[in-house]
């Protein structure tokens, strides 16, 4: 089935803690069904001292955030679901509010 979001989409949260911000998706998990959306969904990890990092202590990092609690965000900048059109030999992603096909 072809990808609704890809890499380097911008997206907007729809439920939980991050509700309505926006960020770039920076990589997708499509078996988990998940996304990693920059500066979104911050979690705390404790790291224990390696050699690369001698220090350890609490990191900030990204959790990956599930497909459904996420949405396009259209040229208007609202969220948008995404559908599938065919022009010429080519399928294209196209936004359900405006009908615009979506670059990418």
């Amino acid at each position: 089935m072809a990808a609704k979001i890809k890499k380097g989409d911008r997206v907007v949260v729809l439920t939980g803690k991050d509700k309505g911000r926006q960020g770039a998706v920076t990589k997708v998990f499509p078996q988990e069904q998940r996304v990693l959306v920059e500066g979104i969904n911050i979690v705390q990890r404790h790291t224990r001292p390696t050699q690369l990092d001698p220090q350890g202590g609490i990191k900030n990092k990204e959790a990956p955030i599930h497909l459904s609690n996420v949405a396009l965000v259209d040229s208007k900048g609202k969220p948008t679901r995404v559908g599938f059109r065919v022009e010429g030999d080519k399928k294209v992603r196209i936004a359900k509010t405006t009908g615009e096909v979506i670059n990418g």
